[in-house]
């Protein structure tokens, strides 16, 4: 009884010691001491989860949930850490007897534990003097070992044995909050490794074996109970690898990859290892095409990789982890087996190695960086998919080529759009497919990005936001190997008029544009430029008479005031601003617009839009039935404030007697200057090429007298032919002789400067003005051979028709006319009027 007193004394200070600093492990038990006050002093309250042996100090999320890997928990109540019960008495209110450690291990009920210290001649170590702590497996635990071994053990109780439990054992006292996660402590058998891991979550394992009774003190140490029998550990995660046979194909994939070096270095890996099998299973040819990709190969096996320790036992519920590629993985378990991505695939988990954790897995994780594009194609994107497929556009999109699919989800595709005649529908897809690899990192605000159309898209950059047109990006972005993938809100429409065109054919902006144009702001509307515009339809002037329409035109800086607060500089549609919150948009007037976003609608100065993201060349157009107004900005004139009442419900406008409206420069608007200017041309000059003659290939034999239009080939020499070929172009009625032998001749003059179109036309444009030069064709006059129906009939004539070709060229009389066309025909210039570029 007087060593009661003393005991407790120690109890209570190592207890305050550990709360000083404390893990999270103990916080942990401390939640669950605080769950279950109402059962009595020094209770926890822990989660068992249904169907097992199973228990565990619970996470606020596992408890609330009332699950634990998926499966139902019950709630039990026991005494915590280092306290006992009393008879008649609630709860735990004794402190547990301290004892030396092999005493302990019968209090903490690892009473096989104990016996196999009593057989192998332990019993007196842990007994006797000394700092130990022990980390003891359960009674369960060893009921689970593999038979043969356990019998292995038993069979050699003074080297085997004593050398496993040893293994189990550290020649000083570690408590919980000294096991820091990613730890290494040096066991008693041979200074052999202990490895330790602390989760957040509260659980500390040791070789991946979970503490589920832990800092139990002794006299001579501590002992912390486990739930497995742990074994040595010698090799690394490579060492592994190399030594299992069904392990080859990864093992092949990771030399290829350049990976097995880091898998040999001391850290902190988790490797999910596809066996053999599951590379069986892959798509047949897939690892064929990647072998020859070194980066795709690295990402595949990086893929299965994680930069920490996650122990089977330490997973509670799903959680997110970053791979070694660079995305992430889900982790999670369903009862005892690990699942990955949701997907219970695990073989056998938890194969430590003194570098990390292995666990086998019978499915290849193929990350989205070794896929095609159109395998990142979603469920809520299969209809852009079909489509896609169904229009034959797939060609498009092959394993060699650089492209990315801006695909928009299953409802943009309603029954409107799927009613359009097929070469619309492929069009609309063609605009969603870019001819380039485009990831989410590299997009700007202004990008320009071509279709597979051929259509220029826009990049929008907001807040919360990336917007392509009028198309905002939904979350999962995905980058394949060959491309990338954006999942878009809506279809995306490419612009194709400017903001006065489509307020012009729309035909309900007549007032509007009327007075645009009596203001002199018409050309805002035509210009290039990024505007967004508040556009009043005639409804919204419809209490307004002819004579007040007259005397809101008839003051300018009024006028030009009331329209330009309709304008803001930038492009914002609806999906770029941030729900519910109000955005100030500087109007061109120089006032704020109040701009809100709620319930997929915008409201302008709480006044609502109706009709909003229509898109131009030059902005986007959002309609509005009301006339909007500063509501800080008086008016002077009592006439005018009586318009502006009629016209503008919504606020009530101030009357300040003799206010007037600041002159407003017109800066922003980019007048169009036209100018004429005229260009000199130099004279064209005909050029004579010289060069070998080349005998040409018969290609058609006409049965009649051929007319002969022009000359554009000549063979000096006297030739001695038998028959003639006529070859006809169809554009120009040319005739080519041909001669069916080697020719003698040693040269031939060949004139370019015609060519073969009857009238060869040459565009230069300088400035912005079109000069257009006209080449007559070039006639050479020779004999004419149009009576001639065979030179094979006489010779004679062949011989005298020959010498007057042979004498007009060696004379060059008939060239004449080619060097240099009559004057009158020589240049024809015509005149064209262009716009220049607006000023800026």
């Amino acid at each position: 009884m007087d060593q009661l007193p003393l005991v407790t004394l120690v109890v209570v200070a190592l207890c305050f010691l550990g709360s000083v600093d404390s893990s999270a492990y103990d916080k942990i038990v401390t939640h669950s001491r605080i769950r279950a006050r109402k059962e009595g002093p020094n209770m926890c309250a822990l989660q068992q989860v249904e169907g097992t042996k199973k228990k565990y100090f619970s996470t606020c999320r596992n408890w609330y949930k009332q699950s634990i890997c998926g499966k139902k928990a019950e709630i039990v109540y026991e005494c915590c850490p280092g306290y006992m019960k009393l008879n008649g008495m609630k709860g735990c209110p004794a402190v547990a007897p301290i004892d030396n450690v092999y005493n302990t291990l019968g209090l903490v009920k690892a009473t096989t534990t104990q016996q196999y210290a009593d057989m192998s001649k332990l019993k007196k170590e842990i007994e006797g003097t000394g700092t130990f702590t022990m980390f003891a497996p359960s009674n369960d635990a060893w009921e689970e070992l593999n038979p043969t071994a356990r019998a292995a053990l038993e069979n050699n109780v003074n080297i085997e044995l004593f050398n496993a439990l040893h293994y189990h054992m550290v020649n000083h006292r570690l408590m919980t909050k000294n096991m820091k996660n990613g730890i290494t402590v040096t066991s008693m058998y041979n200074d052999q490794g202990l490895y330790i891991n602390h989760y957040p979550n509260g659980i500390v394992t040791v070789n991946c074996a979970r503490i589920i009774h832990g800092n139990q003190i002794a006299t001579n140490g501590v002992v912390h109970v486990i739930d497995r029998v742990i074994s040595s550990i010698t090799g690394t995660i490579n060492n592994f690898l190399e030594n299992n046979d069904q392990l080859s194909s990864f093992s092949n994939a990771a030399f290829i990859a350049g990976i097995t070096k880091k898998l040999d270095q001391p850290g902190q890996f988790t490797l999910f290892a596809p066996t053999n099998a599951a590379f069986d299973k892959l798509t047949p040819g897939f690892m064929e095409s990647i072998f020859e990709n070194e980066a795709v190969i690295k990402a595949l096996v990086n893929y299965h990789l994680l930069n920490s320790i996650q122990c089977a036992e330490a997973i509670m519920a799903g959680s997110v982890y970053e791979t070694e590629e660079g995305s992430t993985i889900q982790i999670g378990c369903d009862g005892d087996s690990l699942t990955v991505n949701g997907i219970k695939m695990v073989l056998k988990k938890d194969i430590v190695a003194s570098n990390g954790v292995i666990h086998l897995i019978d499915q290849v994780l193929v990350p989205d960086s070794a896929k095609e594009v159109r395998e990142l194609i979603g469920n809520s994107q299969s209809t852009f998919s079909d489509l896609v497929s169904e229009m034959g556009l797939t060609n498009s999109l092959g394993l060699d080529t650089q492209y990315t699919l801006l695909a928009p989800q299953n409802a943009a595709f309603t029954d409107e759009v799927m009613a359009e005649d097929e070469e619309y529908l492929k069009l609309i897809l063609e605009n969603h497919m870019l001819k380039l690899k485009v990831l989410l990192s590299t997009l700007y605000n202004g990008q320009l990005l071509e279709t597979l159309s051929g259509k220029l898209l826009r990049v929008f950059i907001y807040r919360t936001a990336v917007c392509i047109e009028s198309a905002c990006m939904v979350q999962g972005s995905k980058e394949g190997i060959n491309g990338a993938l954006h999942v878009m809100s809506s279809l995306i429409k490419p612009a194709d008029k400017t903001m006065f065109e489509l307020l012009d054919a729309d035909g309900r902006f007549k007032i509007f544009l009327s007075l645009m144009e009596t203001a002199g702001l018409e050309d805002l509307l035509r210009q290039n430029g990024s505007y967004t515009i508040f556009a009043p339809t005639d409804e919204a002037f419809k209490a307004l008479s002819a004579e007040d329409l007259d005397l809101l035109k008839s003051d300018l800086n009024a006028l030009r005031n009331i329209l330009l607060y309709h304008f803001s500089e930038g492009i914002f549609i609806n999906g770029g601003l941030q729900p519910k919150v109000t955005s100030l948009l500087k109007s061109l007037q120089g006032k704020a617009l109040h701009v809100k976003s709620e319930n997929n609608s915008i409201h302008v100065n709480s006044v609502e839009v109706p009709n909003s993201d229509l898109m131009a060349t030059n902005g986007v157009v959002h309609v509005v039935k009301n006339v909007l107004y500063p509501t800080d900005l008086p008016v002077g004139r009592q006439e005018l404030l009586v318009v502006l009442q009629k016209l503008i419900k919504y606020i009530e406008i101030k009357f300040v007697s003799g206010f007037t409206y600041a002159e407003i420069p017109l800066t922003f608007i980019k007048r169009i200057i036209t100018t004429t200017r005229y260009i000199e041309v130099p004279e064209r000059k005909t050029v004579i090429i010289e060069e070998q003659p080349s005998v040409q290939t018969v290609t058609r034999v006409i049965e009649r007298n051929p007319t002969i239009k022009q000359v554009t080939r000549v063979i000096k020499t006297d030739p001695s032919v038998s028959k003639v070929v006529v070859g006809r172009d169809q554009s120009t009625k040319k005739v080519t002789r041909i001669i069916s032998r080697q020719p003698t001749a040693s040269k031939v003059t060949r004139i370019i400067g015609g060519g073969e179109d009857r009238t060869g036309r040459t565009r230069t444009e300088t400035s912005r003005t079109t000069i257009t030069t006209v080449n007559e064709p070039q006639i050479i006059a020779v004999p004419d051979f149009s009576k001639i129906t065979s030179f094979g009939e006489n010779p004679a004539l062949l011989k005298e028709e020959s010498g007057k070709i042979t004498k007009i060229i060696q004379e060059g009389g008939g060239f004449a006319a080619a060097r240099k066309a009559p004057a009158e025909i020589r240049r024809r210039v015509r005149v064209v009027k262009r716009h220049h570029k607006p000023m800026e």
